[in-house]
């Protein structure tokens, strides 16, 4: 084995290890092979490959297409108004739209990744290692392979290591494999190669932390070679896709830029084409008239609000989810939301509380169901042979025993802080105190009753506790029931593995008696054991014995004998009940939820099943199974598995990778370093915001500020409303962008002399009289059955489902109305002894302005009539129009904005003309939403 085998240590016996890495266990390693393993292997640090700088995301904006071609006729404008004498207006109104536009996009993509600068900070700065036979004290990024390093509690661990011995020590890993509860480490362990992350107790990782105990370890891997440093580089070689909403902008985009410059093409050589003795002819003449008029339709057809619209909507959206919990990194991603097709979870904290529960307990006599939720002390007990309410304890005084023995034989605080019931110490210590409690049987005046004066702490070999109490008085009275009639001075309680503790009993209490411990009751316990076990339980046996005097310090082997059995406490980190109706949202959504934990299978199974996630006879998928399949075979099973037990980082990685190729689009939770990996493949990263780590934050595009999986789902539910709102007010922009273009150049082909619109009139259009009432369509609230339809494609065109020809239909309708009013008006205008010859073209600029707000309040819905609607529902439409309206009117009627926007004063019947043939937009529409719903009547 070489030491570029970071896997495998893990099987290998210590004295190999030592000998493999040339190390000294009490020695450590010489400074001469410290400075060569440096040359070697290089600093203990994660190394970071170089991103975009800020300069490139900056000019990278500009590559838009729509941009470039708005730039290109900004350039135009300015050198026809130059070469005119006439002040370049706009010409450096069109450069400042480009502009703001650019500087949007930086901002909304700018998000830098620290998500490696997080994981550099998991690691200790400072380590205690052994070097040439002393103990000093060195920077973590000094260790090298080899090393031995010396851990106690609180220390984090600075690099890989290899256990060589180990004291009670306990290894907090849920950063890094998912599981809650603290791992126990035993040295002498030789394990298989297969053996997942969680499961290697005879080794140590970076970034996590001792939490009990002592340890001495020697150093197997540092850097980029360690399980931290192999998240570094998935995190690096994970490259981000567009959203589903940056490709329809960009497809919108190509479509629009393409049809314009076909349409200024079609304008500016259909126009100078002449017919003259039966020849065809250019004539040059009105080159620069033609090229004023294209200007105006390629200003026309891009959408020069659509991106502060758009981004204002996400920005509109996240505030909405921020209120439901959900905190947005991203903003693209509050669209891509509505997307999702499958939710892949983790376990612990997201589906379940992340406290554990206490679920059953099995006495000789009696077994009782225990009822309550979280670490509260309240709750009932329901015996499960008679189904009857246990309501007197001291019908149960088996029971009672057994409580008891929960609340003192407990290291762990239970305390009520701002209306929370929660735990000081290890999780399933509380949920003990948690069941004492709801029985009435608390620590505090136990603890006073029979007061700690000796205990045989935990360790790794017996997997059990005691503490020995003195009895009140040395009354000779416990309360417990003793098998031989000795006098009760000292009470010894003892909780720990189920199999180990009940291996050294001798008698059992039943009742308020002792009877011998028959081999039939054995069994019998055994069986319930592995009965709760196997639905995913976690399971304590309790027994006790009673002691004349203080048993010797150091005599757990030979104290811990000939004990007297109490019964069976099995728990488990519940699942939050409010996600079981959260997945059945889903599954009427069309959403599939698939967990992915580190737990261990049964426990993943029982959760799954009781949440619905999975059914009976479903397949569970472990890390070890998953290890031996290619990524074609993978392929296949994520069809059909739904849980997922014992994975490590990569292998969730794959599962995402896996089912994004069979065209899935993945939201991944997490709340650990191993995460975020998978957190940033996903096309929704999604992090903890109470449990999660910085690294897994980083990584993610949105945090869940309660952990709460009912969160994903409300925010999914906004994702969509955001998106059908998106599409309502493209499709309200791009109508109306289509009337003007059309009504240009039939003003040209009318041959009426000159172009209607200027473009900053058209930009006026664009910005504010689409803007301003497109923003309050933006916050149109989601229809009742939007979680009842399964997800629209993520890679569906932004003209599907009727968008495309809805635009063109309405904007056919736009220029038909106009263009009929502009007919009318330029005649009108140019009649004997009209005041002002070139009022037409305010009266065709005004009419389209006041056709899109009839425009705006019709599109509020596709089926129902403006007068089924609510109007309180969206009061900010109706604001819309009002102030749009209002600005309109100042354009024509106060002079200073008539000089600079270069309109003209209307008289009072030319503007009620204006608003007569905009009003027939309003009805149009309408009319349309009864046909349909008369012709769907009919069939």
């Amino acid at each position: 084995m070489s030491l570029n085998s970071p896997s495998s240590w893990h099987t290998v016996a210590i004295d190999k290890t030592l000998q493999q890495l040339s190390s000294n266990k009490d020695a450590g390693l010489s400074s001469q092979q410290v400075s060569e393993r440096l040359q070697q292997y290089g600093t203990n640090e994660l190394e970071e490959t170089g991103g975009r700088s800020s300069w490139s995301i900056f000019v990278d904006q500009f590559t838009n297409i729509m941009l470039i071609m708005l730039m290109f006729v900004a350039v135009i404008s300015g050198f026809l108004d130059i070469k005119s004498n006439t002040f370049p207006k706009d010409a450096i109104a069109i450069f400042a739209i480009v502009v703001l536009n650019g500087i949007l996009g930086y901002f909304q993509e700018k998000s830098a990744e620290k998500a490696l600068a997080a994981l550099k900070n998991l690691s200790s700065p400072l380590v205690r290692v052994i070097r040439d036979g002393k103990t000093s004290e060195i920077a973590a990024k000094e260790l090298v392979p080899g090393d031995v390093m010396l851990l106690e509690a609180g220390v984090k661990i600075a690099a890989d290591g290899r256990l060589l011995e180990a004291s009670n020590l306990q290894v907090r890993e849920s950063a890094l494999t998912g599981e809650a509860l603290a791992s126990t480490k035993q040295a002498n362990l030789e394990l298989p190669e297969d053996a997942s992350l969680g499961d290697r107790l005879n080794l140590i990782f970076q970034g996590t932390e001792v939490v009990q105990g002592r340890a001495k370890a020697i150093v197997t891997n540092t850097g980029m070679q360690t399980e931290i440093g192999k998240i570094a580089a998935m995190l690096q070689s994970v490259e981000t896709e567009p959203t589903p909403l940056q490709q329809r902008m960009s497809q919108l985009g190509n479509v629009l830029v393409s049809g314009a410059l076909a349409l200024v093409a079609v304008v500016v050589i259909g126009g100078m084409i002449t017919f003259k003795n039966g020849g065809i002819g250019f004539d040059t003449s009105r080159f620069e008239e033609l090229l004023e008029v294209s200007l105006s339709m390629a200003v026309a057809v891009v959408p020069e609000g659509l991106p502060a619209v758009v981004t204002v909507t996400l920005a509109l959206g996240t505030r909405r989810m921020v209120k439901r919990n959900a905190l947005i990194r991203k903003l693209p991603a509050v669209e891509t939301l509505g997307s999702v097709t499958t939710i892949c979870s983790d376990k612990t904290g997201t589906l379940t509380q992340n406290k554990m529960v206490v679920q059953l307990v099995s006495t000789g006599d009696c077994t009782v169901a225990v009822g309550g939720e979280g670490y509260a002390p309240i709750g009932d007990f329901t015996d499960r042979h008679t189904s009857a309410q246990i309501t007197n304890l001291e019908e149960y005084p088996e029971l009672e025993s057994l409580l008891i023995a929960c609340a003192v034989c407990n290291d762990a605080v239970l305390q009520h802080e701002e209306q929370e019931w929660k735990i000081l110490g290890d999780p399933t210590e509380g949920a003990l105190l948690s069941l004492a409690g709801k029985a009435g049987i608390y620590k505090e005046q136990q603890s006073q009753l029979l007061q700690r004066t000796a205990e045989f702490p935990f360790s790794s070999e017996r997997k059990r506790m005691s503490v020995i109490c003195e009895v009140p008085g040395h009354s000779g009275h416990s309360g417990f029931p003793s098998d031989k009639g000795q006098q009760q001075n000292y009470l010894m309680l003892t909780k720990g593995s189920p199999e180990l503790t009940l291996e050294r009993c001798q008698g059992i209490i039943v009742g308020d008696r002792v009877e011998p411990l028959t081999q039939e009751m054995r069994d019998r316990i055994l069986v319930e054991n592995n009965n709760m076990a196997s639905g995913g339980l976690r399971v304590l046996g309790f027994a006790y014995k009673i002691w004349e005097n203080v048993p010797p310090e150091g005599s757990e082997e030979t104290s811990e004998q000939e004990m007297i059995w109490l019964g069976l406490v099995s728990m488990l980190d519940a699942p939050r009940p409010e996600v079981r109706e959260a997945v059945v949202k889903c599954r009427d959504a069309g959403i599939r939820v698939v967990m992915i934990t580190g737990d261990h299978q049964l426990t993943a199974q029982a959760i799954a099943y009781d949440l619905g996630i999975a059914s009976l006879g479903d397949r569970v998928l472990t890390g070890q199974e998953l290890e031996k399949l290619s990524q074609e075979d993978l392929k296949l099973q994520v069809k059909h598995v739904s849980v997922y037990a014992r994975v490590s980082p990569e292998h969730k990685l794959r599962i995402v990778q896996a089912l994004q190729s069979l065209g899935e689009f993945v939201a991944m939770t997490g709340d650990g370093v191993n995460d975020a990996p998978a957190l940033k493949q996903a096309d929704i990263g999604i992090a903890m915001g109470i449990t999660g780590t910085d690294v897994s934050k980083e990584a993610s595009d949105m945090v869940l500020l309660d952990d709460n999986f009912a969160t994903i789902v409300a925010a999914a539910e906004e994702g969509r409303v955001v998106y059908t709102n998106i599409r309502r007010f493209i499709k309200y922009i791009l109508g109306s962008n289509i009337g003007e273009v059309l009504t240009i150049a039939a003003a040209l082909l009318m041959g009426l002399g000159g172009v209607p619109l200027t473009p900053l009139q058209i930009l006026w259009m664009n910005l504010v009289t689409d803007g301003v009432p497109a923003l309050a369509l933006a916050v149109e609230p989601g229809e009742p059955n939007v979680m009842k339809k399964p997800p629209f494609s993520p890679r569906e065109s932004i003209f599907a489902r009727g968008l495309g020809s809805y635009m063109v239909r309405i904007g056919i309708i736009f220029a038909i109305l106009t263009i009929a009013m502009m007919s009318w008006a330029y005649g009108y205008t140019h009649a004997p002894g009209h005041r002002n010859p070139e009022a037409w073209k305010t009266m065709v600029f005004t009419t389209l302005c006041l056709a899109q707000m009839g425009h705006a309040i019709a599109i509020r819905s596709n089926t129902q009539l403006t007068i089924e609607l609510d109007p309180r529902t969206n009061i900010f439409v109706w604001g819309a129009v009002i102030v749009t309206t209002g600005l309109q009117l100042m354009l024509i009627y106060v002079p200073p904005l008539r000089a600079f926007f270069g309109t003209h004063y209307l008289s009072p019947f030319e503007l009620l003309v204006c608003f007569g043939f905009s009003a027939l937009m309003f009805v149009w529409i309408e009319m349309e939403k009864l046909f349909v719903r008369l012709y769907k009547a009919r069939k």
